[in-house]
């Protein structure tokens, strides 16, 4: 088993800037690592994703100060995530400089060494950058009882008047949900996810190969369409990355594009992926198991049902169209 901040600290090496991609081919790259993360390993790959959108929060809305020292620990091995879900009838609240509530869905809890969070005051969604071994908060691991996903550690965590530096605090508020940044992150997640899905065809194509029934011609058709729905993710994926900096007004619907495309060919690989394989795929030992239980659960990010309609919102205005 990975140790998944050792991990996210190696990636990190791996990655030319920690600030927003400056150019195509510098978001393509981008793309492609958490792909090839996701590839080897969903829950490390959500971890990763975390970690690269908050560095990229810090340097796009902090100060010189904040992101100097972000970058610092982040090149010496620290991980930071995002946790922006509050508890229901108990979000986490700032009062001068007192943290108070809680956040759920909270992955990396006991992982990262930095949590960007974010508070309501009056004038909108303020960002707050809390070192967690110096404001740690409690964490309740009884909330993630899950299915897959589960090393990914998403808990509940709160506090209870835990005091804050004024120098966390980064940006102005609103800044955390200004567009085309918020929605257009989805990209990130959909690169993983593309990834885990290219992982469920090699894992099945293994498995054939192995049991010797690779040159069925029954599993063959399977194999085959488990490519094409693999190309269809990472296409889509491609696409939007493309669109981002060639195609201001096109950028989120197609990233809402990208994000349905990868949700459709998810669920298609991961039925014809049990189909090939059978029972076995869902022995806790085999290596398709945790693969297909991760994924079920990484696809189901919130909203598909409104970026499909963005996304037929804009090819009825004409905005995007087919191309190759």
């Amino acid at each position: 088993m990975i140790d998944l901040r050792t991990a996210i600290a190696e990636r990190t090496g791996q990655l030319a800037s920690l600030g927003d991609p400056e150019d195509a081919a510098a978001l393509l790259a981008l793309l492609r690592l958490l792909y090839e993360t996701g590839r080897q390993d969903l829950p490390l790959g959500r971890l990763f994703e975390g970690h690269v959108d908050a560095l990229q929060i810090v340097s796009r809305y902090g100060d010189n100060d904040q992101v100097v020292a972000a970058t610092a620990a982040a090149r010496a091995g620290a991980a930071f995530g995002v946790w922006n879900a509050d508890r229901r009838n108990e979000p986490l609240t700032l009062d001068r400089c007192s943290l108070t509530g809680g956040k759920s869905f909270a992955s990396g809890a006991g992982i990262l060494s930095h949590a960007l969070v974010s508070v309501d005051v009056a004038e909108g969604r303020q960002l707050i950058l809390i070192d967690l071994a110096r404001t740690p908060p409690t964490i309740d691991r009884n909330f993630w009882l899950v299915v897959g996903m589960q090393r990914s550690e998403t808990h509940v965590v709160r506090w209870n008047g835990d005091a804050i530096d004024p120098a966390d605090i980064v940006g102005a508020p609103g800044d955390y949900v200004r567009e085309p940044w918020f929605s257009g992150g989805a990209l990130r997640f959909a690169a993983v996810q593309a990834g885990g899905i290219a992982a469920l065809v090699d894992r099945t194509r293994d498995h054939l190969v192995i049991a010797g029934r690779a040159d069925d011609p029954h599993q063959m058709g399977r194999l085959a369409a488990l490519f094409a729905a693999a190309e269809t993710a990472s296409g889509a994926v491609r696409a939007a990355a493309a669109a981002w900096f060639s195609n201001e007004e096109a950028r989120l619907p197609m990233v809402s594009a990208a994000r349905a495309a990868v949700y459709e060919a998810g669920g298609r690989t991961l039925t014809i992926a049990q189909e090939a394989v059978g029972v076995q795929s869902l022995f806790v030992d085999h290596p398709l198991a945790a693969t297909i239980t991760d994924l079920s659960m990484y696809l189901r990010q919130p909203g598909p049902d409104a970026q499909r309609m963005r996304v037929g919102a804009a090819v009825a205005s004409g905005l995007i169209r087919p191309s190759l």
